[in-house]
């Protein structure tokens, strides 16, 4: 009975990571949360710190499987090729320069993950950082969008190829942010930097999708490797069935997302972070 409890934990925490992933309101913080109060009971605390990282490779599955022709960077068609013989007659040019943005953009925070992950995780997670961070950027879509709306009739970059690696730059630090401090979204943090540099919110969303293939893959072999293959039985299992989950949950939630900001703005993320940062601040005792 105590296994099944297990499993049905980790269906939970799958179903949270494919919903709070691309939703601007951050998967980790949510996934420590949630843990304050549901907690595995047979796994090691080394599982627990790999396992709410590794998740996320379920969530990386759907948006290659929706946003497959889009990243693939191979093509018969010369004309869209980087030369017309060779290898290069093979490559995709525009879909190779945007995994170029791709890669600079992931720069600061692979750089600053590797060397200082185990330091943020012991300094910043844990629930009053997390609501900090929750509030904080909440406030910030609530102020971006309302600036945004002053600019509503100057043009936007819609498409992938209007951005720059100056954007690519800027928004791999507004990432970064999201490396240190939980709570904070990457998927919210990437997307107010795109809206500050003028990227449309679908663009915004669509280069934050594409950016979490690299910047989770890599985040979760680091786990992966730190952790070792040391699994019992029970945490392959959890591990699986928690990749899975996040994984089916999330094809549902991209397509929801995308469609959502077509005809709205990010503010109701913004509001639902404040709200529950303070929810949290205040179960924690320090708002009386």
């Amino acid at each position: 009975m105590e296994f099944i409890f297990e499993i049905l934990k980790s269906v939970l925490f799958g179903i949270i990571e494919g919903i709070t992933e691309w939703l601007p309101i951050s998967s980790t913080g949510h996934l420590i949360l949630v843990e304050q109060f549901i907690k595995f009971t047979q796994v090691s605390p080394e599982f627990w710190s790999m396992f709410q990282v590794v998740i996320q490779f379920g969530a990386i599955l759907a948006v290659v499987i929706l946003y497959w022709k889009n990243i693939w960077p191979f093509t018969k068609n010369k004309s869209k090729a980087m030369s017309q013989t060779g290898i290069l007659s093979y490559l995709n040019k525009d879909i190779i320069n945007l995994w170029m943005k791709i890669i600079v953009a992931c720069v600061p925070a692979a750089i600053i993950g590797i060397l200082f992950d185990e330091v943020f995780e012991e300094l910043f997670y844990n629930p009053v950082c997390i609501s900090i961070a929750l509030i904080v950027f909440g406030i910030a879509f609530i102020i971006i969008e309302n600036l945004n709306k002053t600019k509503e009739n100057k043009s936007k970059k819609e498409k992938n190829s209007q951005i720059t690696y100056k954007d690519a730059v800027i928004i791999g630090i507004f990432q970064l942010l999201a490396a240190i401090f939980p709570g904070t979204s990457r998927s919210g943090a990437t997307i107010l930097g795109g809206l500050l540099i003028g990227l449309s919110r679908p663009n915004a969303a669509e280069f934050t999708f594409y950016l979490a293939i690299p910047t989770m893959l890599g985040a979760s072999l680091l786990k992966l490797v730190k952790f070792g293959l040391g699994f019992t039985g029970i945490e392959l299992i959890i591990l699986l069935v928690g990749m899975i989950v996040s994984f089916l949950i999330s094809l549902f939630v991209i397509k929801f997302l995308m469609n959502y900001i077509k005809k709205h703005n990010f503010k109701v993320f913004g509001y639902y972070r404040i709200i529950l940062g303070i929810l949290v601040l205040a179960y924690f005792g320090l708002i009386r």
